[in-house]
């Protein structure tokens, strides 16, 4: 995806081979829109400026390119809005007490604290309420999986997991801190997870390459007392289901009656079908570059194995071609390109297509337009984007709220409809399926539905104040 940005560059333009003029042209010729110019130094030789320039992220690179080739032009430097943001990072801690003498420093550190601490270690439950830990949550990353861009390292993981934990705060007022670890072993993971849990309240897995991030989720949920949860599985799950659901509405479907076909059987693709089945989804169809996962197959991938058992009733056999005939609902989380106008010609009356590969969707939404009833994708220019965003937030405000020991299937199913209700349905039409992100009822309603589940499941060690029974 291409987002509008702002480039500031710091040119020297030697006045005998170049001129400003063939600056601001080849410019233009890549898409570059000056709007401003700041003269820094005029010489008689040589002119330093300051050129501010509107372009389209995707084309920074072009433009970089064509000013350093050009002769008499010298860049000395190249900012842009983007990377602005991010310098010092994007995070910060600050006092929720400010500390002005010495009553006050006795109060929150020495010899006061010594009483505070005392007391937690008579009763480490008070913890919750003497501490940070009932609102802190860790984003874990090991960096291999990164958005589109792969094993990047955890250094390089840093910018997005700062991001996740701004989100966090913004939209529900939880405390969340990146833990970018410079190992890729499952035990170690698991290991340093294990070791500093003692001030979280919740673990958000994030960005951890399949097939490796299924153990360590399992592991660290049966081996923790605190929520952990693995957003790029559950969380675009969780969403897929709640669009879905408002989706067959639209269309005038049962989710029991539709052939479902679930292509990229990675972390996101195996919760989806795995959340699917569990709301009642009868006929599911997983499919890989292997083909169609279908039962009497061996895979190596255990998840694979789990679904080839518990999906595809019929045992259909073949590739995507096979899979798309007479399907009702489509749900891509796999690569850019994959879905032919074909595909959608084999699928039934009034279909629906979630295409949602990043930055590239399985299909241009356009051209899908043209076949489907309903169309979706994990982009924020199109209709009814697929967004995590809607989902960890609410799931870990509720979770935290009511110190629940896990998050489970219950209420990840509790948090779908919740998003899916805020859709009223005097609203809900082929073009509004999913709320925004900014829609300050999905937190709420989500963390309503995800506590009340909690208690339901006997999973919640506290009821909220504002929560009946």
């Amino acid at each position: 995806m291409s987002i509008a940005t702002t480039m500031i560059i710091r040119l020297e333009i030697r006045k005998s081979v170049a001129t400003f003029g063939d600056v601001a042209s080849r410019l233009a010729a890549v898409g570059g829109d000056i709007v401003a110019i700041d003269v820094i130094r005029a010489g008689k030789d040589v002119t330093t400026r300051d050129i501010t320039v509107n372009v389209q992220d995707a084309a920074n690179e072009e433009i970089i390119t064509v000013l350093k080739d050009m002769p008499g032009i010298k860049v000395i430097n190249i900012s842009d809005r983007t990377f602005l943001a991010h310098i010092g990072g994007k995070i910060e801690i600050t006092p929720k007490i400010p500390i002005k003498n010495r009553e006050d420093l006795s109060l929150v550190y020495t010899p006061g604290v010594a009483r505070v601490c005392m007391a937690i270690a008579e009763d480490p439950g008070r913890a919750y309420s003497l501490t940070m830990k009932r609102n802190t949550v860790a984003v874990v990353t090991d960096g291999t999986a990164v958005l589109g861009l792969g094993d990047i390292g955890p250094e390089a993981a840093m910018p997005v997991m700062e991001g996740k934990a701004m989100l966090f705060k913004q939209l529900a007022d939880i405390d969340a801190f990146p833990l970018c670890l410079g190992t890729k072993d499952p035990e170690e993971i698991i290991r340093v997870v294990k070791a500093v849990t003692a001030g979280l309240g919740g673990i958000n897995l994030e960005d951890i390459s399949s097939p490796r991030c299924f153990e360590i989720e399992r592991r660290l949920s049966a081996e923790l007392d605190i929520p952990v949860f693995h957003d790029d599985q559950h969380g675009t799950a969780v969403v897929a289901l709640a669009g879905l659901l408002n989706a067959l509405k639209v269309v005038g479907k049962r989710l029991e009656d539709c052939r479902i076909v679930v292509v990229g059987i990675g972390a996101a693709g195996v919760s989806i079908c795995r959340l699917l089945l569990a709301a009642g989804a009868r006929k599911v169809y997983a499919v890989d570059r292997a083909g169609i996962l279908h039962k009497g197959q061996t895979y190596d991938n255990a998840e694979w194995s789990w679904l080839a058992e518990a999906t595809n009733p019929e045992g259909l056999t073949g590739g995507l071609t096979e899979a798309m005939q007479g399907a009702d609902v489509f749900i891509g989380v796999s690569s850019g390109g994959i879905l032919s106008e074909d595909h959608l010609k084999s699928m039934a009356e009034d279909n629906i297509v979630f295409a949602m590969a990043n930055p590239t969707p399985e299909i241009e939404p356009e051209l899908a337009e043209s076949y489907a009833r309903v169309v979706a994708t994990g982009r924020s220019d199109y209709p009814n984007q697929i967004n995590n965003v809607l989902c960890f937030p609410g799931i870990f405000r509720g979770a935290l709220d009511c110190r629940a020991k896990v998050v489970n299937l219950e209420m990840k199913l509790a948090a779908a409809q919740a998003i899916a209700s805020v859709v009223h349905p005097d609203e809900l039409n082929e073009q509004y399926i999913i709320p925004s992100i900014f829609n300050e009822k999905v937190v709420e309603g989500v963390r309503e539905a995800v506590i009340r589940a909690a208690i339901a499941t006997g999973m919640a060690r506290r009821l909220p104040p504002d929560i009946s029974e």
